[in-house]
């Protein structure tokens, strides 16, 4: 028995240590070491092939725990105006004012604050612009109950209407992105200037020029943020990720649930 422990502790170990790695082959193989090792421990420890499978499969299933209990109750307004706001206090959200320092030592001017919120979920947002790139900013705080996280996106419009946007957003994303959206999302913890560097590599990578980007003004922030939003959830809504509950709500439909399940197992193996 103690050999099959240790057979057990060294594969589950080995597949962390590849999983820390930076790089998605490296990653992919210590996601299927971790599947590996749950079978493993069924059948070793277990004593049962059936047992292994079953372990194994649970990496697969325990999303739905999440689905079927949190997702399928949750209830969001289908409008969300976007009303100014006071900055959330740093025990909040401590690190609003490096972030924006940095930002700005890059050219970036500071916009707007605003937040929409509903039951437990708060969102805030600070709105910037760099008019010399035509890029626009975003730090965003999502906070729901005792979860909370951060990131920062970074967007571009050509002049043909699409947006070219480059995030930190550290989870696969919970929606369908807009027909004219195309997403850059960086896994690595960059920092501000990095993540800047990046927006810039992404656009040259889309042939976009700076004469080929729509000039914005600092005022146009705001109104454009809550029409992007308002047509991401109407996107959503007909590609049936959403359904109505009533008139002034929304939630998940069933085959939201499997679009879910779907991003979680992209998110798992790092197809994305």
């Amino acid at each position: 028995m103690t050999s099959e422990i240790l057979v057990v502790l060294g594969v589950g170990v080995l597949s962390f240590a590849f999983r820390s790695i930076h790089h998605q082959v490296a990653f992919r193989l210590g996601t299927f070491g971790l599947v590996i090792t749950s079978f493993l421990a069924g059948w070793l420890l277990g004593g049962s092939m059936v047992l292994g499978a079953v372990f194994a499969s649970t990496w697969f299933l325990l999303p739905w725990l999440e689905i079927l209990t949190r997702v399928r109750r949750l209830r969001l307004p289908i409008h969300r105006p976007l009303e100014k706001s006071p900055p959330p206090p740093a025990s909040r959200f401590p690190g609003l004012g490096d972030l924006s320092d940095e930002l700005e030592a890059i050219g970036f001017e500071h916009s707007d604050d605003v937040n929409w919120s509903h039951d437990e979920m708060r969102q805030f947002y600070r709105l910037l612009y760099n008019a010399e790139h035509r890029t626009a900013a975003a730090i965003c705080l999502v906070e729901q109950g005792a979860l909370s996280f951060f990131y920062v996106t970074l967007s571009s419009r050509a002049a043909d209407g699409r947006i070219f946007m480059t995030w930190n957003y550290p989870f696969s994303y919970g929606m369908h992105f807009l027909p004219n959206m195309v997403a850059n999302r960086i896994d690595d913890d960059l920092e501000v200037q990095e993540l800047a560097t990046a927006h810039k590599d992404f656009l040259v990578k889309s042939e976009l020029a700076g004469a080929d980007l729509a000039e914005r003004e600092l005022h146009d922030l705001r109104p454009e943020f809550e029409k992007d939003l308002r047509l991401q959830i109407e996107h959503n809504l007909a590609r049936g990720i959403l359904t109505r509950d009533g008139e002034e709500l929304i939630r998940y439909s069933v085959r939201g649930w499997f679009f879910l399940w779907g991003q979680f197992l992209r998110e798992f193996v790092k197809f994305s």
